[in-house]
């Protein structure tokens, strides 16, 4: 009794003054399908996790990084060699933006294939295609962060990439390098980006997605059997998604144990830039996609072709509700369905081909 009294007191204080108990009541009322596909609903719960681990460690590495291009190097080599632990905290930042990249892409498909984008879902599924291009943006501006030769010269490149766009090509450029070439600047535009604006970004947005999730509740596949009433959100599912993010977090140790992430040679701008420079797999379809075609399409710059199918690709993944509002026709079901299966088949192509040549 004395030892459960202060629990209780502290329990009664806040809900007296947050009223949880009408949090907890709704929790408990609300139900999570539960079928064949729900494991895929795991992958959404698994994103957030590997995103707050992203938040934390970059807050700790936050305090040692030093912005400039003088001193990037040496504070990341620092982080690594001086302080304690500040390998394995390096590491886990890295390896998580890998998991929670892989993870908004398993989610994005399966809530296509599932078609969880239906009324009156669309606007779950608009800020969810908006999170995964925030989630890109976050690996692409912190990757030049170490300043490091790989970083800095495939930031180089990847910079480039976007000049080709009518109108607001030089712009984009401009806008992100803050000159000619990655220098100082370069370095000081991305890490605002990377630490400040798309945080800030992702969180609202984040905020955003899990009130809808809670308005309208999980999608259920159309033709799917759902078991009973399905499972209770507090305390059953809660604590499912409890012992998921536990097993992430496994994982997530395991990579940054046995694979540290290690640094290269400081970045020198005036040298060549280092044959074979190959971007992270999740920008190795485009950067393959690229190789496939001739310098010039029809006299046209190829750079041009690709960026507008990348930009007309996005707008139709953005709109598939719109264009898919009929889910209840065979046909144009099936066509959907083979489009997806399309695009992850050549995803894991480029990626393989990109690897191996």
């Amino acid at each position: 009794m004395f030892l459960t009294k202060p629990k209780t007191i502290m329990i009664d204080w806040l809900n007296s003054r947050l009223h949880l108990h009408y949090l907890l009541t709704y929790l408990s009322n609300k139900n999570v399908p539960q079928h064949k596909y729900s494991y895929w609903y795991i992958f959404g719960g698994l994103t957030l996790f590997f995103f707050l681990i992203q938040i934390s460690t970059g807050v700790l590495l936050l305090l040692y990084y030093s912005p400039t291009s003088d001193t990037a190097y040496e504070s990341v080599q620092f982080i690594i060699e001086k302080v304690p632990f500040g390998w394995l905290i390096r590491s886990l930042h890295n390896w998580s933006a890998h998991l929670m990249i892989a993870c908004v892409f398993i989610h994005l498909f399966s809530v296509y294939f599932m078609k969880a984008y239906r009324a009156p879902r669309e606007m779950l599924w608009y800020s969810g295609v908006i999170l995964l291009f925030i989630v890109l943006g976050f690996a692409f501006t912190g990757y030049l962060l170490p300043w490091d030769t790989t970083s800095y010269f495939a930031t180089q490149i990847g910079t480039e990439i976007p000049r080709s766009i009518p109108f607001v090509g030089d712009l984009m450029v401009d806008l992100l390098r803050g000159g000619d070439y990655i220098a100082e600047e370069s370095l000081k535009r991305l890490f605002a980006l990377h630490v400040t604006i798309l945080p800030l970004i992702s969180m609202m947005l984040i905020a955003f997605h899990l009130i809808l999730n809670q308005i309208h509740s999980v999608s259920t596949p159309r033709g799917i059997v759902v078991k009973d009433e399905g499972m209770p959100f507090y305390p059953n599912y809660i604590q499912k998604e409890f012992i998921i993010w536990l097993t992430g977090a496994g994982i997530l140790s395991i990579f940054a144990l046995l694979y540290p992430i290690h640094l290269g040679t400081k970045a020198d701008p005036f040298a060549s830039a280092p044959y074979g420079i190959k971007p992270e797999w999740y920008f190795l379809t485009l950067y393959q996609t690229l190789r496939f075609f001739p310098p010039k399409i029809l006299n046209i710059n190829s750079d041009l072709v690709v960026n507008i199918l990348v930009i007309a690709l996005s707008m139709i993944i953005l709109i598939i509700p719109i264009l898919d509002k009929n889910s209840s026709r065979v046909l144009r079901s099936r066509l959907f369905t083979w489009l997806g299966v399309s695009a992850i088949l050549y995803l894991v192509v480029t990626i393989i081909l990109a690897y191996l040549t």
